[in-house]
């Protein structure tokens, strides 16, 4: 039986906020963000503060029900605010999308969750890591869970995490589920020295043997047929969505982001830059090609991204099914085709910059490496997912749940 659920303080900013106003609250980051970039790379973290600021301007409440003074918003607000963060330091904006979209899937939880991680204050942060790494033995009332993981994004402003596993039933496919698990039942261990997304602090969890209560887990199978536990307490039609496709954006988004933020130090460069034979970079056709098609490729991005999840918040609040698994396959593939755009993208605009973009100290660097490393990302691989899009196209069976 669901205990009953308490009333919580929220924080002041819980008060209603428009999209504009929290997306506006955003942008103005963009400049602390700019300045703090070398510090969160230095320190592989990103700063406390910028956090603390994230938290006070409500940033990571878009999402989060309303009972624990979340907005229950659009996922395009959520996305918006991802990207814009992205333009400053897109480490800032990769650890808000994924911790940010955390405070949404514990909406599909049973509502003891959510208590449990909320009920004494509604501003704590949720990590993860969903490799199916764990270890899991059936408990009278739940699991005992082992495991180690890496890529733990934010973990270090985290109290809570989210880790994946497998139940394995005689006679039936593995069952996967996420896990909720607090600090205390979790060590952090900094294996975190990489080339790009250095302000991540994407840690690895190690969990020995401890147990986890059945209504902490969230079944896989609940998150794609929207089955889940929460859904009579957590009604609004944001929590309605499939679990895959509001993920996978919330770790290509900053990608996006990031390429304008590219894009920007490219354009400030470009249009006073010259060489030292007397050319203008302005004046040269692999630089405007650069820009525009650049340009063009982050509107048409922005706009695919508004209309999926217009289509699909449509299709929620007119009580229809989300059943149609070559749309959402679609959606998916073109999800997984955003950072490898993106990179090549980067790309372009690097080799625009002649001799004067190897040097270190060129900012550009850093918005091309951590949009290099953000295609590392499982979700983030075009091939996998678009050809699956194809050989379903071509009559042959999905293979990803995922969606």
């Amino acid at each position: 039986m669901q205990s009953e659920l308490k009333t919580v303080k929220v924080p002041s900013h819980a008060t209603p906020a428009s999209p504009q106003v929290l997306v506006q609250r955003a942008r103005e980051l963009v400049p602390k963000l700019i300045e703090r970039a070398p510090q969160a790379e230095a320190e592989r973290c990103v700063p406390q503060e910028t956090v603390a600021e994230m938290k006070a301007a409500g940033l990571f409440d878009v999402l989060k029900p309303k009972l624990y003074g979340g907005y229950e918003m659009d996922p395009q607000v959520f996305y918006e605010i991802c990207m814009t963060l992205a333009e400053g330091c897109m480490s800032t904006a990769w650890i808000y999308g994924v911790i940010g979209v955390h405070n949404w899937q514990i909406a599909l939880f049973d509502p003891r969750a959510a208590e449990d991680v909320w009920k004494d204050d509604s501003s704590v942060l949720i990590a993860s890591t969903y490799m199916p790494k764990g270890q899991v033995k059936p408990a009278d009332g739940g699991f005992r869970f082992s495991g180690r993981w890496g890529f733990s994004s934010g973990i270090d402003h985290c109290d809570w995490v989210f880790l994946g596993g497998l139940i394995f039933n005689e006679g039936q496919p593995p069952e996967y589920r996420t896990f909720l698990l607090p600090r205390s039942d979790f060590d952090v261990v900094d294996t975190w020295h990489v080339m790009g997304l250095k302000g991540t602090g994407s840690k690895d969890i190690v969990v020995k043997d401890v147990f986890v209560p059945e209504y902490r887990t969230h079944r896989g199978l609940d998150g794609f047929m929207g089955t889940n536990p929460g859904r009579e307490t957590f009604t609004a039609d944001l929590y309605k969505l499939p679990f895959g496709q509001i993920f996978v954006r919330a770790v290509s988004s900053a990608a996006i982001g990031g390429l304008q933020g590219a894009l920007n130090v490219f354009l400030d460069f470009a249009k006073v830059r010259v060489g030292d034979m007397g050319n203008k970079t302005s004046e040269q056709a692999p630089a405007q090609l650069a820009v525009a098609e650049t340009s063009l490729a982050i509107d048409e991005m922005k706009l695919i991204l508004d209309r999926n999840f217009s289509v699909l918040m449509d299709k929620v609040r007119a009580g229809e099914p989300l059943d149609d698994m070559q749309q959402r396959l679609h959606f998916r593939a073109q999800a997984a085709q955003v950072v490898d755009r993106c990179a090549r993208h980067a790309y372009q605009l690097f080799s625009a910059c002649g001799g004067r973009g190897i040097f270190t100290d060129f900012p550009l660097h850093r918005y091309l490496f951590d949009i290099y490393a953000a295609r590392g990302h499982y979700a983030n691989n075009p091939d996998q997912f678009v050809r699956n899009y194809g050989g379903f196209m071509l009559g042959r069976d999905n293979t990803d749940v995922f969606i």
